[in-house]
């Protein structure tokens, strides 16, 4: 064997003092040297490393020395790296130098190392390192060598202080020579242990875990328990060896299978729509599906609330690309489309991605495709689900509207993504494609040949790219197999955008239709990283390569789906070279495009080594066995055939270009593959000189193996197949997917054995657990310091770099975690921690997928009579051979099982379960210079057969077939013991099933046990002489598989598949010992697989037997076969350990059937099992005869029990005979108990039965009887417990649990009231007055409740996530304490955004918590947002159901249909327990006999019963009619009767509030199932069924939870509360106590009762009627009621008085649910006092108010006319505005719109208009202030607004006809909202409209006292003012700001109004009616206008003064000032003179 050994003697010229280590890597496997202590200036190492290698030294390899600085605290420092080419060591053989390092920037560094190398060939066996040939280490340093990694053994940690991943002598276990196997520890976790050398103190770890699988302990030796696989119920489990790799046993391809979908958007409003006075309509749309809203009339803040459903049928793929498209179109009616205001797209696959599959009221953002600078363009909230089939939706109830209005807080995005998103372009740049298939027939081809002579390439290609519903296309190539196009499609999308793939489609131009060549998807999230270091989607420039149907024409191409992208491709189509980068807009540079179109340019064309440089490849494949194969086939010969591209396809690959077409450099170019197979490339080696790609191996008749199975005769001589092929060489990206991919199926393998071990109940899963975390951590530091190399080979992409990066980083992390995890797990941590585990997993496989293909996946096909038949897809990354192991494919140069399957729909349903055929497959990838190594993985003993050349060829030419000289013979025992819980396949709903065992060529079958699905067969199967070929050591390890399938034996025709499972044998060689602890084997459960769903499991066991042989016999046994001697077949030795005896057949009567043996079978035990038989319910007829006898079968293990008759199913289903009991052996172990079968037959006349239906109880585990301990019930017989009831006065209450206070405050209430009534003071009345509370408060203070505790429950959720988080930051901090300085920013930061959305979960609910004030006390009922039955285990406390089935089970997935195989229910229950039973039970005081464990249950016989059923309301509907909505109405079915409640439908609602209560009589139990449907009232037609939900009453009223009638929380005896049960809270008390066999209730004084030693306390004095107080009991008792489950023993839950939600289901889709309907139902047995009249829930009525508003003034109004004369700017000021009455006192600072005509001055004519919202038609207008000058109106004028307001939902009620088509009234409930408007009159245009204000009338901000203080934060700062409520205030007064958006869409105030508003109710008003405007009665004054108001024209001197005045004043004044100063200066300068004169004279 080859080996490199290196001596690194010293290092010099080391700067400073300290401690240094080195670490040396070849071909990936690095070794640490010892730490060298203490050293100043050189380093003596001093120490010899060696390397096993498995193939010669090439010239190109690398030898890197690194040097450390050790640290014990911090990692390790690098002083430098010396890497060094080993060109001269591999031709001298050795070498010493001396030379110099280099630092991390590439710079010498003085320091320097001495080393030593030698290469040369060692003796010894021949082998490579994947064997695990230990290496023989020299003895220098006490022979001691240390591994990088931590290694697998280390089970505890050992007590020296370094972290993981450090290298420390003596921290890592030491190896002495061990012979074979240490080396595989470092492989990703290839378990060898060395016995000698293992740690002591881990031994007895494996000794406590109690039968630890002894496969486990066979396979570990003395392992640490964390590492040892157990043997899982998936298939092959045995340490699966080198040679062969695990087969895949899903087999059906499950993407491209439509499923239903259903998307329901609810659209509830739009705010800040951009644009003036709109009439906005919202537009849903999904893919090419459209749905409108309503259009609400001139308001920017819509409400809508309208739901909508979409229903699809696709595939999954299909689905999740569609696109999901909101738009606000503005105007929109029957003659104009509207115009766009803006729109949000999203896909369905990233709803899909949200938990519960939706966005709950969440708000979208819209933005203007046609113009990329705008901002946003206002919000749509709305509610988005999709739901696929068994998703159930849950309706969040989340916080309450307040926190909804934060937008900016709830937007509807996914969590992570930017709420500012920017602009981005995408640029798809598609240069080229190759290896098209052709698209035309070659006749027209022929005749345009012959027409025109010329010969054209068969393919008009043009490239398609389709991202986020658009489309662009690049230009048509005409007639090219290789067309080259060089353009780029620009899609413009907000970023990061919410559509997770671009489509990239190669079409074929065609004038009919084009046709897709081929799809390819790519992925954003696989191309891009959002973290902190993350980078923008890129890739390429790369080739993708693209799959598809088979590449032969026909017109009609039946596979066409697959070319669209739908199912797994069956052959190779084309490969196309694209890339795809992304750039961030700044939308503020003033070139940028505006709108979104899809732009197309072209792009310079790539260089050819862009992509890589081109590398030969080299496939070999060699078929060791075909079988199984599909006799439907034919007998004809078959070959298999394997191709990679188009290489190697020999009917369809080849499409040759033109000739007129410029030929490539030879070898480049798939086309010229068909030359390349005659003659290969001059400039290949000479040894390949006359090498030919052999693609298919030779024809070959099947052999018959059996009834439905062929096999090929290969035997010795196995054919081989071989293909030269070139390709980029783009290996490193396969590279590092295998490795992830091989630490995530480590992992996963892992994983299901945790799971396992906690399924079966085992023993230490946690230890297990940390194993598995520790493989993972260890194989994610293997990754790290394998990926990164080769860094600057050619063709690396931006992507390839990131990618790598993003990968370490991941990897690292991922690392660094799992060490954490493995030292939180613990015992009762172990299922969280397994959660995170999984997280792990989905990761690894998510980064394993490499987006930028290379090379194409190999096709396997199977040919028959030149037809593909069936085909197998494998992935190149898989058998791609690397020098490295841990790059190497999972299955390269291995034996893999292949199960070949029809190609595309073919191979949908049960096609696609029947193999085709199975192959095992031995296939190697590589390049074409490493081919040296393509043998060494094929099992041994083999020799080649090269192809009959002319002269002598080379050696080195691969061989065309194999030929085995060593024969192992073995004899395979399988010991069918049973199945269970099988497919059903006969019409009568169960199974003739039998088993039929494949092992290689052989295979037999177990017999056909009739009619049931639980066979055990317990049958030992035999095949003799079963030939294996091989080294017997390799088959010890590694058997082949043994495949077992399952059939259903038909009368005639042929047997129908159930299912298949694969199994490994247990071997056992001549030289071992046939005993513990690997024989005799033990039983193990499989999973039955069929498609991709299970169909039961099978519980056996295979041991494999070699046989001694005589050598003689076997000499003349060959001559007899082969008619000649073969001296050189070497046998197994024949040691003659004889095989283990075979029992004789006992049973006579079962023939010659073996038995399996004791030691195999499992260890038996007694067993009574007691059944209590109830009755029988909805049997439906048996081929149209109805049932009419019927009886119970039980049967178990052979053994069973009948019921006794039912005389008339009709009259009486129940049994008269209620218990009756059976023995029988079953296992001790109680995971191996057989199924329990219940089968109902009728007995007809003359004797005949027939079977009704059946069901298997699969597991008797629930119904083990464990006799009650002793100790634990009479722990309170000590003391008496007193509990009391009285808790703190809560301010508000978190649980549904009400206190029993309430009655105490409510007595105060009314006491304080009736003090009010006494005072005659006109004090307001409190809203929970007496009169006002009805049901409905009840309800909703209920619903406030639930939803506060749903909150509470998500913050402290929020608050536990935030606190692991900080944990594992805080841990992982201190893994590497250096590290997390640098982290310690980043960390922040990545968490900020985490952060983000739990603080608002967390806000929230502290907000919720603040505002509530103190509630008024309502009594409450219990919301359960779910069936009742899932709250109280389906009633089934003592009686259980029993679906019955029959009829063929459905083959959907999963078996969704089985509804529609269930023939009826059988009531009953079972008891089983080992056999003498202890004497206590059978001895207690009433113990029937009879009735054995079933003591104390009721009686069987009919009993009358009153139901009553009260339907509260129903949410979310389906819609039923074209318009998307329903007119419900309820229809109630039980028995025979049914109530229709058709003349009250709800007209167009799809929310209807029924509020009814219904009463039907039924006999229980005829009638007992209660159907409660909700139906569509149609004017024309029948009615349809919107949803049905189905109650069985009988279960709840026998139910010990007492299920009858709800026990409320408080009792009293009028008003809202009043109690329903006609038996007392003492009455009920004292009936449960007496049952329950315990002492009466004892009441005490002092309000005490004390209940089975547990002391209750509670108030005990009520008030009747008439207010007067009594005493009594009723409250104590209820008390106790109340917490019933507090008693020992006997205490359970009661069902308290509630609400249940239930789903409603149309059978036409099942599993999807249409809508829920909130309801409850109370029983009242007849023999008892009659109940009271049911409660009164009607809906609630609307009250009646009036809206008064004044519109007093308006003030600063803007100015927009110019007057005629003066110019002057003015506005005539009008103001548009229960019976609300509204008065408008003035406006003010009104914008001044028109100019005077004359003057240029601006005014306005202001006036205001009102309305409110829904109430449109009623638009209120004030009159005209006109030519006001300074925005100031005076009004005085007053609106009245009458309208229906729903106090508790604070809505409004409107009913309106829709149109004038309509039947009735639909009702509408919206939110209060008023809207004042200003406006400015115009005589001869439209009036301008000049801002408006919107009032919430619920919650508005209270007007400002004056004008001054009234602005625009009025509106801009909404959440942050306190708002006020006119339901509370009544009556208002003060200054609003008008506001509208100018033309740079910022909110600018127009002008400011001051109204008064007051409601009054519709009473009051009738009272003290107001007139409208300033009409009488109660009329308003005139306003004080100015006169300016008259126009000029009819007062002239008026305006004149008024300009004069107004205009000049200040002009004037200045003039007149001037003229007196200078007159002054006039008169100084002229009397001046005369003055001087007159002094200076003295005059």
């Amino acid at each position: 064997m080859l080996s490199l050994t290196v001596h690194l003697k010293t290092v010099a010229h080391l700067r400073g003092r300290g401690d240094r280590i080195a670490k040396v890597t070849f071909r990936g496997l690095p070794f640490y040297s010892r730490v060298v202590e203490n050293c100043e200036e050189v380093a003596q190492f001093n120490e010899m490393f060696r390397w096993p290698i498995a193939s010669q030294l090439d010239g190109n390899e690398m030898l890197e020395i690194q040097i450390y600085n050790y640290s014990k605290v911090f990692s390790n420092r690098l002083v430098g790296t010396f890497c060094m080419v080993l060109q001269n060591v591999a031709e001298e053989g050795h070498l010493e130098l001396t030379d110099t390092l280099i630092d991390e920037n590439n710079t010498s560094i003085k320091t320097s190392v001495t080393l030593e190398i030698k290469y040369q060939p060692m003796n010894g066996s021949m082998g490579s390192w994947s064997e695990g040939q230990f290496l023989d280490i020299p003895d220098d340093q006490d022979g001691v060598f240390t591994f990088e990694t931590d290694s697998l053994l280390s089970g505890q940690s050992r007590g020296s202080g370094t972290s993981p991943g450090r290298s420390l002598h003596g921290s890592i276990p030491t190896f002495r020579k061990a012979g074979k196997g240490v080396f595989l520890a470092m492989k990703l976790g290839k378990i060898r242990s060395s016995k000698e050398d293992h740690r002591k103190e881990d031994e007895p770890a494996i000794l406590d875990m109690e039968d630890l699988d002894r496969k486990a302990i066979r396979l570990a030796g003395t392992l640490d328990p964390d590492t040892v696989s157990l043997a899982s119920v998936t298939a092959v489990t045995t340490n699966v060896s080198n040679k062969r790799s695990k087969p895949d046993i899903k087999m059906e391809p499950s993407s491209g299978r439509p499923v239903d979908y259903q998307i329901s958007i609810t659209v509830i409003e739009a705010r800040q729509l951009i644009g003036l006075n709109m009439d906005p309509v919202v537009c849903v749309e999904i893919g090419d599906d459209k749905k409108y809203t309503s259009m609400k009339e001139s308001t920017n803040c819509p409400y809508y609330n309208e739901y909508f459903v979409f229903d699809f049928h696709v595939p999954p793929d299909v689905m999740f690309d569609k696109i999901i498209k909101l738009s606000v179109i503005h105007s929109k009616n029957l003659l104009r489309s509207g115009t766009l205001v803006g729109n949000f797209k999203m896909d369905v696959g990233t709803v899909y991605s949200q938990p519960e599959h939706q966005f709950y009221h969440k708000w979208a953002i819209l933005s203007d495709p046609d113009d990329i600078t705008a901002s946003c363009k206002g919000y749509i909230k709305c509610d988005i689900a999709v739901v696929s089939k068994g998703d159930n939706i849950k309706t969040p109830h989340k916080a309450n509207e307040t926190d909804e209005d934060d937008i900016e807080g709830n937007l509807l995005l996914p969590e992570g993504i930017p709420a500012e998103r920017q602009w981005a372009r995408f640029y798809v740049k598609i240069y080229r494609a190759e290896g098209l298939p052709k698209m035309n027939t070659s006749i027209m081809a022929n005749v345009k040949k012959a027409f025109i002579g010329e010969n054209r390439d068969l393919v008009d290609p043009y490239v398609q790219v389709q991202f986020a519903g658009q489309k662009g296309k690049t230009s048509v190539q005409k007639s090219s197999y290789e067309p080259i196009w060089n353009e780029q499609v620009i899609f413009t999308e907000l970023f990061p955008p919410l559509c997770k793939r671009l489509k990239v489609q190669i079409r074929d131009s065609d004038k009919v239709n084009d046709v897709a060549i081929g799809s390819y998807f790519i992925d954003l999230r696989k191309i891009s990283n959002d973290g902190d270091k993350g980078f923008l989607p890129t890739m390429g420039p790369a080739w993708v390569n693209m799959y598809g149907s088979t590449r032969q024409y026909s017109l009609i191409d039946e596979h066409q789906d697959l070319n669209d992208g739908l199912g797994e491709g069956v052959s190779f189509r084309a490969r196309l070279l694209l890339s795809v980068a992304v750039e961030i807009l700044d939308t503020t540079s003033p070139e940028i495009i505006g709108s979104t179109e899809i732009q197309v340019e072209g792009v310079s064309n790539i260089s050819e080594s862009a992509t890589g440089k081109m590398e030969e490849f080299f496939l070999f494949g060699s078929f060791l066995e075909a079988t199984m194969i599909d006799r439907k086939i034919g007998d004809k010969p078959i070959t298999f055939e394997i191709t990679i591209g188009n290489y190697g396809n020999q009917i369809d690959g080849v499409s040759k270009p033109s000739a007129g077409k410029k030929k490539k450099k030879d070898g480049e170019n798939e086309e010229e593959e068909s030359e390349l197979i005659q003659n290969s490339s001059e400039d290949e080696a000479d040894e390949d000189a006359e090498l030919v790609s052999v693609s298919s191996t030779p024809l070959m008749k099947p052999v018959i193996t059996d009834r439905n199975y062929f096999h090929l005769p290969y035997f010795e001589k196995k054919p081989c197949v071989y293909i030269k092929s070139w390709w980029q060489d783009q290996r490193r990206r396969l590279y590092n997917s295998n490795m992830m991919d091989k630490i995530a199926d480590k992992l996963e393998e892992g994983l299901n054995d945790v799971q396992e071990i906690i399924k079966t109940e085992k023993a230490f899963p946690e230890r297990r657990l940390r194993g598995v975390v520790e493989e993972l951590s260890i194989g994610c530091s293997r990754f790290v310091t394998l990926a990164n190399k080769d860094l600057n080979q050619p063709g690396r992409t931006k992507l390839d770099r990131e990618r790598l990066k993003s990968c370490m980083r991941e990897m690292d992390n991922m690392g660094q975690q799992s060490r954490l995890i493995r030292t939180q797990v613990k015992k009762n941590t172990v299922r969280d921690k397994l959660k995170l585990v999984q997280n792990f997993l989905q990761r690894l496989r998510f980064l394993a997928d490499e987006p930028q293909h290379s090379i194409p996946d190999v096709f396997v096909w199977m040919m028959s009579n030149n037809k593909r038949i069936a085909y197998a897809r494998i992935p190149s990354k898989d058998i791609l051979y690397s020098t490295v192991d841990e790059e190497t494919g999972k299955d390269c140069g291995k034996v893999k099982a292949v199960f070949l399957k029809l190609p595309g729909k073919k191979g949908f349903g049960p096609a696609g379960w029947t193999v085709q055929a199975k192959l095992e497959l031995y296939l190697w990838l590589g390049l074409n210079k490493q081919r040296k190594e393509f043998l060494s993985g094929l099992p041994n003993g083999f020799e080649e057969i090269k192809a009959a050349k002319s002269g002598s060829g080379p050696h080195f030419a691969p061989p065309v077939s194999l030929v085995y000289n060593m024969k192992q013979v073995f004899q395979l025992r399988a010991h069918m013991y049973q199945a269970r819980s099988l497919f059903a396949a006969d019409s009568s709903g169960l199974s003739d099933p039998f088993a039929r065992v494949f092992f290689s060529t052989h295979s037999q079958v177990t017999e056909i046990l009739s009619e049931t699905l639980c066979p055990t067969w317990d049958q030992l199967l035999v095949f003799d002489d079963v030939e294996l070929f091989g080294e017997a050591s390799e088959l010890r390890d590694d058997p082949p598989i043994i495949v077992v399938e399952i059939y259903d034996q038909d009368t005639v025709g042929k047997a129908e598949f159930i299912g298949r499972t694969f199994a490994k044998p247990t071997i056992k060689m001549c030289d071992e010992h046939y005993g513990p602890p690997r024989f005799p084997p033990q039983l193990e459960y499989y999973q039955i697989y069929r498609g991709n769903s299970t169909a039961g499991e099978l519980l056996a066991a295979f041991e494999l037997l070699q046989i001694p042989f005589d050598v003689e016999e076997i000499r003349r046994a060959l001559i007899a076969v082969h008619n000649f001697a073969v001296p050189h077949i070497k046998i197994g030795q024949g040691g003659r350990a004889d095989l283990p005896p075979l029992e004789q057949p006992t049973d006579s009567e079962r023939g010659p059937i073996l038995p399996v043996p004791l030691g195999i079978r499992p260890v038996l035990s007694r067993y009574r099992i007691e059944v209590l038989f109830w009755g029988l319910r909805d049997l439906k007829r048996i081929n149209l005869a109805q049932v009419d006898r019927p009886r119970v079968d039980i049967e178990c293990a052979g053994r069973g029990v009948q019921s006794v008759l039912i005389q008339n199913y009709k009259k009486n289903p129940n049994f008269s005979t209620l218990v009756k009991w059976f023995e029988v052996d079953l296992p001790e172990n109680e995971l191996l108990h057989p199924p329990l079968n219940i089968r109902v037959v009728d007995c007809r006349a003359f004797g005949r039965y027939t079977l009704v239906g059946s069901h298997a109880v699969s597991s008797l585990r629930r119904f083990i009887y464990s006799a009650p301990d002793k100790t634990s019930n009479n722990w309170a017989t000590a003391g008496d417990i007193s509990i009391s009831m009285d808790s703190e006065p809560s301010v508000r209450k978190m649980d549904t649990v009400v206190k029993l206070d309430a009655t105490e405050e409510e007595d105060d209430k009314e006491r304080k009231k009736k003090k009010k009534k006494k005072k005659g003071g006109v004090e307001e009345e409190e809203e929970t007055d007496g009169s006002v509370l009805d049901w409905w408060s009840k309800y909703f203070a209920s619903i406030e409740t639930m939803k506060e505790t749903l909150r509470a429950q998500e913050a402290a959720q929020a608050e536990a996530e935030e606190r692991e988080d900080l944990e594992i930051a805080a841990e992982a901090a201190d893994i590497k304490l250096d590290d997390l300085i640098l982290k310690g920013s980043k960390l922040k930061e990545k968490s900020k955004d985490k952060k983000s959305s739990k603080d608002r979960k967390k806000g929230q609910a502290a907000n919720s918590l603040e505002k509530q004030p103190v509630k008024a006390k309502v009594d409450e009922l219990v919301v359960f947002n779910k069936e009742l039955e899932t709250e109280f285990g389906m009633f089934e406390d003592w009686l259980h159901t029993f679906n019955l089935y029959r009829g063929k089970a459905g083959d959907d997935d999963e078996h969704a249909f089985d509804d529609d195989r269930i023939v009826g229910r059988f009531k009953g229950s079972l008891c089983m327990y080992k056999v003498p039973l202890s004497e206590e039970i059978t001895k207690e005081a009433g113990f029937d006999p009879n009735m054995g464990m079933f003591q104390s249950i009721p009686h069987n016989d009919p009993i009358h019963v009153l139901v009553r059923v009260y339907v509260v309301r129903a949410t979310e509907l389906h819609p039923a009619d074209i318009n998307g909505k329903a007119d419900p109405y309820v229809v109630i079915k039980l028995g025979k009767s049914e109530v229709k409640d058709k003349e009250n439908y709800i007209s167009k609602q799809l929310n209807p509030v029924f509020g009814k209560s219904f009463d039907i009589e039924a006999t229980f139990p005829m009638e007992s199932m209660l159907t409660v449907s909700v139906y569509d009232w149609d004017l024309v037609g029948t009615d349809d069924l919107i949803g049905e939900t189905k109650i069985d009453l009988e279960n709840r009223f026998y139910s010990k939870f007492r299920a009858t009638c709800g026990i409320s929380s408080q009792y009293s005896v009028h008003g809202y509360n009043i109690w329903r049960d006609p038996l007392k809270p003492s009455q009920i008390l004292a009936k449960l106590c007496k049952e329950s066999k315990i002492d009466a209730p004892q009441y005490g004084p002092g309000g005490k009762v004390k209940v089975a030693n547990r002391i209750f306390t509670a108030p005990t004095e009520m008030e009747d009627e008439n207010g007067l107080k009594k005493q009594t009991e009723e409250h104590l008792a209820l008390a106790v009621l109340n917490h019933w489950e507090e008693i020992p023993r006997v205490g359970c839950k009661l069902v308290p008085e509630h609400v249940e939600t239930r789903p409603l289901l149309n059978p036409d889709k099942p599993g999807i649910e249409q809508g829920r309907i909130e309801m409850w139902v109370d029983m009242f047995p007849m023999d008892m006092p009659a109940p009271g009249p049911a409660l009164d829930i009607s809906p609630r009525k609307p009250k009646r108010y009036e809206l008064r508003v004044v519109i007093w003034n308006t003030d600063e109004v803007i100015l927009e006319d110019d007057d005629y004369f003066t110019g002057e700017k003015s506005s005539d000021i009008f103001v548009r505005g229960l019976e609300l009455r509204v008065v408008i006192w003035n406006t003010d600072d009104v914008i001044l719109e028109d100019d005077a005509f004359m003057t240029g001055e601006k005014m306005s004519d202001i006036y205001v208009r009102g309305w409110l919202k829904g109430h449109q038609e009623d638009k209120q207008d004030t009159d005209v202030h006109y030519h006001s000058l300074t925005g100031e109106g005076n009004f005085n004028w007053r609106f009245v607004f009458p309208f229906d307001y729903l106090m508790a939902e604070e809505k409004i009620v409107i009913s309106k006809k829709e149109s004038m088509f309509s039947w009735d009234e639909t009702e509408y409930k919206i939110p209060p909202r008023l809207t004042l408007q200003v406006w400015d009159a115009d005589h001869f245009s439209a009036d301008d409209f000049l801002g408006a204000i919107e009032l919430d009338l619920n919650r508005f901000p209270r007007g400002a006292k004056t004008a001054k203080q009234c602005t625009l934060a009025m509106i801009q700062n909404e959440h942050e003012l306190p708002t006020i409520s006119i339901f509370k205030q009544k009556r208002v007064k003060g200054w609003w700001p008008f506001a509208a958006r100018d033309e740079n869409d910022e909110m600018e105030l127009t002008g400011k109004v001051e109204a008064e508003l007051h409601l009054v109710t519709a009473e009051e008003a009738e009272k003290s009616p107001v007139g409208l405007g300033r009409n009488e009665p109660d009329p308003l004054e005139k306003p004080n206008r100015p006169d300016t108001t008259f126009l000029w024209f009819l007062s002239p001197l008026k305006a004149i003064r008024y300009l004069v005045c107004n205009r000049y004043k200040w002009l004037i004044i200045k003039i007149v000032l001037a003229l007196l100063l200078l007159i002054m200066v006039g008169l100084f300068l002229y009397s001046m003179p005369g003055y001087l004169v007159k002094k200076l004279l003295g005059a």
